[in-house]
């Protein structure tokens, strides 16, 4: 059985580079791009790869765009490289992530279009539902500051937990303020969450890494974030100045066509909407 719960607050993102990439911008990150040349792009292999990887395959060619899609495995490194100028721009992540890294980071990455939304999840290979959860039982949630109040909203809005009025996005297990079953809440990186389901009772687990997971959120979830005013929606980013590259302004207009649209409904299923 699945409940879907809507909430206001959330956030998703990914990835660490794979392979060593060689500066392609300058620091200030508004040096004029060749606008022939390739624009590289980091992205969490799922669905933000596949879906530049779709546009790469069919739309691309004809805006006369050549792309560079780099696969990234964490929430960090798609950001800095960004940032360095060793990546043109980046898809993985949502505005309140962003706010809270340029905040923490120092970085100056700014968004350019919005594409699509992974709802975050509750999952579980011990139990049916989330009000099976045992008094006592263990739930991994991530452990970065926005992701981490995002899973707590999550339960929250489900009915397992309740928090104290007024936590933003950095609420924590401290800003609880029921817990009738007495969960115990265990920390770990986004990326390791679909590996500890043999370990905890439940976890809350981002979309696009429940997908590479072979988890099916529209189906699987167990309390699932409604897409209705959802803040969270993931998109194309670039280090501020950037912006006018006229290959990110190619790249922003495919990424919200018909086509790619359709191509989303109907590769995730729901499990990934367009927003747009």
């Amino acid at each position: 059985m699945r409940n879907t719960a809507k909430i206001t607050t959330s956030v998703l993102a990914a990835g660490a580079l794979t392979l060593g990439l060689s500066a392609c911008g300058s620091e200030s990150g508004s040096t004029k791009a060749d606008a022939n040349a390739p624009l590289t792009v980091a992205a969490s292999q799922v669905p933000h790869a596949e879906i530049l990887n779709y546009v790469k395959d069919h739309l691309a060619k004809k805006e006369n765009l050549e792309l560079d899609v780099k696969v990234f495995t964490d929430y960090v490194t798609p950001n800095t490289a960004t940032e360095d100028g060793s990546v043109d721009a980046n898809y993985f992540q949502n505005k309140p992530y962003l706010d809270d890294f340029n905040k923490k980071k120092g970085t100056h990455i700014v968004p350019v279009v919005t594409v699509h939304l992974e709802p975050l999840g509750l999952y579980s290979h011990k139990v049916k539902s989330a009000g099976g959860l045992g008094s006592g039982a263990t739930v991994a949630i991530p452990n970065d500051t926005v992701n981490e109040a995002r899973a707590l909203k999550l339960l929250d809005a489900g009915g397992v937990i309740t928090l104290k009025d007024g936590v933003g996005n950095e609420a924590t297990p401290k800003d609880i303020a029921k817990n009738p079953k007495k969960l115990k809440f265990k920390e770990l990186e986004a990326a390791q969450l679909p590996r500890s389901l043999d370990d905890v009772d439940a976890a809350v687990i981002n979309g696009n890494y429940a997908i590479d997971a072979d988890l099916k959120p529209a189906k699987d979830a167990l309390v699932l974030e409604s897409p209705k005013n959802n803040p969270y929606g993931n998109f194309l980013a670039v280090k501020k100045g950037n912006e006018d590259d006229p290959r990110v302004k190619k790249l922003a207009k495919l990424l919200t066509t018909p086509e790619v649209k359709k191509f989303i409904e109907d590769t995730y299923e729901g499990s990934v909407t367009a927003s747009f």
